[in-house]
C-alpha cells in the first residue's frame, strides 16, 4: 500500500550529495533549534523534532542511505511511494495483516521502508505447539509476536517516561481496521539496543492459546550537543588555541546542569576529559557512566592586520617543533 514519501535530505536541508560531516552539521544546528527543552511551541516542536531524528537516523547510516536512495531515486513530488518487496508491515501468515505505530517515534514511511531485517518488523510464530500449514492448529497456540522500534531520548533515559503507543492493524482482504492504544513504560537507565516487551499486545491465540507479545527495540535519538557509547556521554569542546596552550575553565553543558571543567595547559586537539557520573544512569546498577569531554581546537579562518602580525612575530619567538627534522 502506498504510503506518503519523506525527502530526508529536505528535512535536514543538505542536498543528496551532501558529506556525512554535512548531514552532522545540518542535523545538529536543527536539533538545537527544535529540542523540546528550548523551544517555545514544544507540541510543534517535539514533532519537528522526530522529523529531524528520523532523517538522521537514515542519513548518517550508510547501509539504511543507500537503501533509501535506492528505492527513492524513482520518487517525484506529489506520488505515492510503494515500499519495497518485503518491508515492515505486513506477516508473513496466510492472514494478510498489516500494521502501523503510532507513539513509537518513527514514521509509516521508514517502517515500511526499513521494517523487515531491520528495527520494525512483523515476526510471526513463537508457538508453543506446531500448526499444520493446511489447517487450523492441533491444540492451543500462542499467537505470534511483534517487532517493533522505538526512538527514546537522552531525556528519557535519564529520568524514565511513559509512552502511549498505537497499533493499527489492517486485514488486507477484509479492509478491516482495529486499533489498540496502550502506555508503555521506559525505563530509568533503558540501554540502546535493550528490547522492551509489552504482554499480550501481538497476534491473538488459538484454540485458547495465549497472546503474542509486542516487542520494541530501543534505539537513542540523536542529540544536538552529546553522542553516547554505552551509559557514557562524549561532548565537543570547541577552543581557541590560546585557550589550549595556555589552560582554562569553561563551562560545559549535561544533562543535568552545567559544570565547570579545567582545561590544563597544553592540552591537545582530540583530548579526551573525564566528567566522572555525569553520563546516563546503567540500568544494571543505578550508577551513571561518565561525561567525556572532546578538545576541538578551532583555527581562525580570516585574519585582520594585526592579528597577522601577532601571529607572525609569535612563529619567530616561539620555539615549539611540530615536526621532527628531516635527516
Amino acid at each position: 500500500m502506498p504510503v506518503e514519501f519523506r525527502d530526508y535530505y529536505a528535512t535536514l536541508g543538505v542536498p543528496r550529495t551532501a558529506s556525512d560531516q554535512d548531514i552532522k552539521k545540518a542535523f545538529r544546528k536543527l536539533a538545537r533549534k527544535f529540542h523540546p527543552d528550548v523551544a517555545k511551541d514544544k507540541k510543534a516542536a517535539e514533532e519537528k523534532f522526530k522529523e529531524i531524528n528520523e532523517a538522521y537516523e537514515v542519513l548518517s547510516d550508510p547501509e539504511k542511505r543507500g537503501k533509501y536512495d535506492q528505492f527513492g531515486a524513482d520518487w517525484k513530488g506529489g506520488a505515492g511511494f510503494q515500499p519495497p518487496p518485503g518491508g515492515g508491515g505486513r506477516s508473513a501468515n496466510a492472514q494478510s495483516e498489516e500494521f502501523h505505530f503510532r507513539g513509537t517515534g518513527f514514521s509509516e514511511f521508514f517502517e515500511q521502508l526499513f521494517g523487515r531485517g531491520g528495527r520494525n518488523g512483523f515476526r510471526f510464530g513463537g508457538g508453543d505447539v506446531d500448526a499444520d500449514e493446511t489447517g487450523p492448529p492441533r491444540g492451543p497456540a500462542r499467537g505470534y509476536d511483534i517487532e517493533g522500534g522505538i526512538l527514546v531520548t537522552l531525556n528519557e533515559v535519564m529520568h524514565g517516561s511513559v509512552r502511549s503507543i498505537s497499533l493499527q492493524r489492517v486485514n488486507a482482504k477484509t479492509g478491516q481496521t482495529e486499533t489498540q492504544t496502550f502506555k508503555v513504560r521506559i525505563p530509568v537507565g533503558v540501554q540502546e539496543g535493550q528490547t522492551i516487551r509489552v504482554p499480550g499486545k501481538g497476534g491473538d491465540g488459538a484454540s485458547g492459546g495465549e497472546a503474542g507479545h509486542l516487542f520494541l527495540h530501543v534505539l537513542f535519538a540523536g542529540h544536538p550537543d552529546f553522542r553516547s557509547h554505552g551509559p557514557d556521554l562524549y561532548y565537543e569542546l570547541d577552543l581557541a588555541p590560546w585557550e589550549a596552550v595556555l589552560g582554562t575553565t569553561m563551562s560545559v553543558p549535561t544533562l543535568d546542569k552545567p559544570v565547570k571543567v579545567r582545561i590544563p595547559a597544553g592540552t591537545n586537539n582530540d583530548q579526551q576529559l573525564r566528567v566522572r557520573g555525569r553520563g546516563l544512569p546503567n540500568g544494571r546498577d543505578g550508577e551513571r557512566g561518565d561525561l567525556y569531554v572532546v578538545v576541538n581546537v578551532q583555527l581562525p579562518s580570516e585574519l585582520t592586520e594585526d592579528e597577522r602580525e601577532l601571529w607572525e612575530k609569535l612563529s619567530h619567538v616561539s620555539h615549539f617543533k611540530p615536526r621532527q627534522p628531516v635527516a
